[in-house]
């Protein structure tokens, strides 16, 4: 084998295994759509948060939002999907993503974070698109 097949046949292996390793989206979640969010009761929040949400699966690692996870699909039986997480640096849950309607989710979270113990309900509400990126916060 030439030293270019055996760079090619490399680089196809380590596509497939990026695939593999991509989490399957969730099929209780399928008739939700990505867009702006409005989450309520995450504890401590005096009114609800909009965020806007590229894969719904996301809401499962709200305690963990700004850090990298890696999650894994527990069970996937529609209206509802369980999925766990763990991020680098410590920190884990566990959440179920319940669809009430393709515009309303709730979702059960439990888990450790900053070496604490949480455990939440949040009501999820599509209302509306993402703004439109500004040209300042592209670069």
């Amino acid at each position: 084998m030439t030293r270019a097949a055996a760079f090619i046949l490399a680089g196809m292996t380590m596509a497939g295994a990026a695939v593999i390793a991509a989490p399957p989206k969730p099929a209780a979640l399928a008739q939700a759509a990505p867009g702006l969010w409005e989450v309520a009761g995450y504890p401590g929040a005096k009114e609800p948060a909009r965020e806007c949400v590229a894969d719904l699966a996301q809401l499962a690692q709200y305690e963990h939002r700004r850090q990298r996870c890696t999650s894994s699909l527990v069970s996937d039986r529609p209206p509802s999907t369980t999925i766990e997480y763990s991020c680098q640096g410590g920190g884990f849950g566990r959440s179920t993503l319940t669809m009430i309607t393709p515009r309303s989710l709730r979702v059960e979270t439990q888990g450790i974070s900053d070496n604490l113990p949480f455990n939440y309900v949040l009501q999820a509400r599509r209302v509306g698109d993402c703004p439109p990126r500004s040209s300042a916060s592209a670069r």
